[in-house]
């Protein structure tokens, strides 16, 4: 093996929660402790321990790809501690310390968002390793990169069914498409503010607003976006009737991902209420 990067990790940070907190489909855990996933088109063996990072890659590779992906140099300690006035909020930055916001590639992103509609981790993930697998590049004999837009956009829904990808498949390729001839542009996207993001990606078939507001916080940095599904409706029906707290405006998302995780796996929940 490499001998591995070594990097003291920021103030609340935990690498496993970040990465299989449901924002991301890729990762998994080996025998040896370490995440194991594909970034753009590479792959990384990632481990916290006793306060260090420990990365298969070298300094500037991991100052190039995996500090901005893992969203290493923001002060989230400041961020969440803004949290506090609010009672749910604290609760679930307590338990779940450290959850931080990963910056995908847009395409992975808006991609794997679709795949996820009506559907479940495990499907999702399944769905997304046969889709790579199939169409993406070998990087190592075993593990694959995403497959671009200007590949899959030549793709009929008929050859994506061995993924089992159901009435997503349409969906996959008119985004493919639309996003390759620039009808959808990421780089405008990118530099413009959330509406504008919102706008774009709800002209792609099967993008809804749920979609559209993934793809903006988890591929674009988009931090006020603030997707909705079951649980975030169960939350704000539960614990916000009123509407959401003045203290997470800005960082929405952030604060989203928090009460999502919380609402979802906290035995607790109903006691606290």
């Amino acid at each position: 093996m490499a001998k591995e990067f070594k990097v003291k990790i920021p103030e609340v940070f935990d690498l496993e929660l970040s990465l299989d907190c449901g924002q991301a489909f890729r990762w998994s855990k080996d025998d040896e402790g370490y995440m194991q996933g594909v970034v753009a088109d590479r792959f990384y063996r990632l481990k916290q321990e006793n306060g260090i990072l420990c990365c298969n890659c070298g300094a500037a590779e991991f100052d190039r790809v995996l500090r901005p992906y893992l969203d290493f140099d923001r002060d989230y300690k400041k961020l969440t501690d803004s949290f506090a006035s609010d009672k749910y909020l604290s609760r679930a930055v307590q338990q779940y310390s450290g959850i931080r916001i990963l910056r995908q590639q847009p395409w992975e992103a808006l991609c794997s968002f679709i795949i996820s509609q009506n559907n479940n981790i495990p499907r999702i993930k399944g769905i997304i390793s046969r889709l790579c697998k199939s169409f993406g590049d070998c990087i190592d004999g075993e593990n694959y990169t995403f497959p671009s837009f200007d590949r899959l956009c030549l793709l009929t829904p008929e050859e994506l069914a061995p993924l089992r990808a159901g009435f997503r498949a349409k969906y996959i390729i008119d985004a493919a498409k639309k996003v390759n001839c620039g009808e959808v542009d990421f780089e405008k996207i990118e530099k413009n503010d959330i509406e504008f993001g919102r706008q774009e990606l709800i002209k792609i078939k099967g993008v809804g607003k749920k979609v559209a507001e993934c793809t903006l916080l988890y591929g674009f940095g988009k931090y006020e976006a603030f997707p909705v599904d079951v649980w975030v409706k169960r939350i704000l029906a539960e614990m916000y009737p009123q509407g959401l707290p003045e203290c997470i405006k800005g960082s929405e998302g952030i604060a989203q991902q928090y009460l999502f995780h919380y609402r979802r796996n906290s035995a607790d929940f109903a006691s606290e209420k």
